[in-house]
């Protein structure tokens, strides 16, 4: 029987693992159930003077911590543009206390472009960016992207995670440089892979290893993403294999039924072969062709079914494995309905001919025996 978000938050916690790695779709709520998480570990106090007494029992990346950013672009003038830090107690300390504005600039240069620097006003609640032109000249107050901004954002909860293991790594809290995170029990990391290239995506999922890795504390640590490589890096550099043949199940996949409830399953293996990875994405596609529910979305996840097959099997594209007779014209329509920008394609039902190209597409990966279950 499904469960409420609750009852899996409740479930993570109960099972009292140094990490638990969770993969999940989009949209089926990864975010939601980090807060879920947050509410039960540490529930919200009436009044603010009783929430500054309060021990902090769990610390969380998610989309609402990017919610702390906004942006002021300077609408009178479009000179002045700057993103806003809404400051509390982490940023002050990691920022004010700590000073790590430095090394946030680092990592973050490192992930996008070591031309484009962030600078932060004296109090730390301004941050502008400026862009190197390969000559003495630059641009100023310029307005980076979304996925850049959130790439930011990743980078200063990466360095505060990291400045709160090494200081819990202490065992005197006596000797800590600040005793605020003495009673963390949980951090929550969801989904920090957003506009990353592979080979970064990898270098990250390594680095939040090796982070976890070094923690000596009694810090528990849930990860949640919606990406297959992040999660299979992540899995065999945290030797997760080990654990689970120890009998210590630590990685799941969420699932949302149709009755709007949830399923957590334990999972062995990574992605590509006890995760099943493959099998789910032709489930959930085989469903919605049965169901006659195809959506914009189904269409990405056929694309992505097809990369993994023609990757399994050795073809250099994934196209090669398309029936012959219209290669090129099934190509463009899974190039168009997978990665289309335009407004009237943001319209989650397709045509009918789009319905019919996907189920002939599922079809012939089936039927062509180049899927099948082992």
């Amino acid at each position: 029987m499904g469960k409420t978000l609750t009852e899996i938050a409740q479930m993570l916690k109960d099972a009292d693992k140094k990490v638990q790695l969770i993969y999940a779709f989009n949209g089926v709520g990864k975010t939601r159930l980090s807060r879920e998480f947050k509410e039960l570990v540490a529930p919200k106090t009436e009044g603010e003077e009783a929430e500054e007494e309060k021990p902090i029992k769990v610390l969380y990346y998610n989309a609402f911590t990017e919610d702390l950013f906004y942006w002021d672009n300077d609408l009178d003038e479009d000179k002045n543009r700057k993103l806003i830090i809404h400051p509390n107690n982490f940023t002050d300390w990691i920022f004010k206390d700590q000073g790590q504005e430095s090394n946030v600039i680092t990592h973050f240069q490192h992930y996008t472009n070591d031309k484009l620097t962030p600078s932060f006003n004296e109090d730390f609640n301004e941050i502008t960016f400026s862009l190197e032109r390969g000559d003495d000249n630059k641009i100023d107050n310029i307005k980076i992207s979304k996925g850049e901004e959130s790439c930011l954002i990743w980078c200063v909860c990466f360095s505060l995670i990291k400045l709160i293991v090494d200081t819990l790594n202490e065992p005197e809290p006596a000797n800590r440089d600040t005793n605020q995170f003495d009673e963390l029990e949980y951090i929550f990391i969801d989904d920090p892979v957003s506009s990353l290239d592979e080979n970064h995506l990898i270098e990250l999922a390594v680095n939040i290893a090796e982070l976890i890795k070094s923690s000596k504390s009694d810090i528990k640590f849930i990860i949640t993403t919606h990406n297959p490589l992040f999660y299979n890096v992540l899995y065999n550099e945290l030797e997760l294999k080990k654990k689970n043949k120890q009998g210590n199940e630590c990685c799941y996949l969420l699932k949302k039924e149709d009755n709007g409830t949830y399923e957590l399953n334990g999972k062995l293996g990574d992605s590509n072969k006890s995760f099943s990875y493959h099998l789910y994405l032709r489930s959930v596609l085989q469903e919605a062709v049965d169901d006659n529910k195809i959506e914009k979305y189904h269409f990405m996840l056929l694309r992505n079914l097809y990369e993994k097959t023609a990757n399994f099997l050795d073809y250099p594209q994934w196209s090669d494995l398309l029936p012959d007779d219209k290669k090129t014209y099934y190509n463009r329509i899974i190039q168009f309905t997978s990665h289309s920008t335009l407004s009237n394609e943001a319209i989650p039902e397709p045509t009918e001919p789009e319905k019919n190209t996907l189920k002939l597409l599922l079809k012939h990966l089936v039927d062509k025996n180049y899927y099948k279950e082992e």
